[in-house]
């Protein structure tokens, strides 16, 4: 084991934070670091692309460093964070309104008769690629409920849309994934091809 990454267990999130809040830049830095990946993890869910996923993991760092005050030492800090880089995601959507997917809802064919079989195979790049296609509002209600396990009343009171709103949001983000998984991942498809 290294020493370096043995230093940076000797320090827990508490001390980290204390020294953080002491403005001691070594600190802020190993916190960064130990917490990089979590954070990435979650912004890559919001966003089509990495540029912006580093950009909410920034943006929510500095707010964190920017209200440690608020941090309540007796919770997990993991938890406090996640709740921050989630609040950021939802504010990066806000401002910027352009992270919209190629499918649009009314491409979607009305009637579905089956679900589709569902392949186990797939990796975490094809599930976030099939995230990535959804609009930007569906992709958020869908991370925020499925994901995050929010409920549609808190959905409700971080987006600004109401509840019933947020539950036919995710109706159609369901049924737009389903759509899609179809077209890209079609196992019956699949089969008939290598024929």
């Amino acid at each position: 084991m290294s020493r370096r990454y043995r230093e940076d267990l000797e320090y827990s999130d508490a001390e980290l934070v204390q020294g953080c809040s002491e403005g001691k830049t070594l600190f802020q830095e190993r916190l960064y670091k130990r917490y990089f990946s979590f954070a990435m993890s979650i912004s890559i869910r919001y966003t089509s692309d990495e540029a912006g996923a580093m950009e909410i993991v920034n943006d929510s760092y500095m707010k964190v460093l920017g209200n440690l005050d608020d941090y309540d030492t007796s919770r997990s800090f993991k938890s406090w964070y996640g709740r921050i880089i989630v609040n950021t995601a939802i504010d990066s959507y806000r401002k910027n309104m352009k992270f919209t997917g190629s499918l649009q809802p009314d491409e979607i064919p009305g009637q579905e008769v089956s679900e589709p079989e569902i392949e186990s195979e797939l990796t975490v790049t094809d599930i976030l690629s099939l995230l990535n296609q959804l609009p930007g509002n569906c992709k958020i209600v869908f991370n925020l409920y499925e994901i995050e396990g929010y409920t549609h009343e808190e959905i409700a009171e971080m987006t600004g849309v109401g509840a019933s709103t947020s539950r036919s949001t995710l109706a159609r983000a369901k049924k737009m994934l389903r759509h899609l998984y179809k077209i890209n991942f079609n196992p019956v498809k699949r089969s008939h091809e290598a024929v």
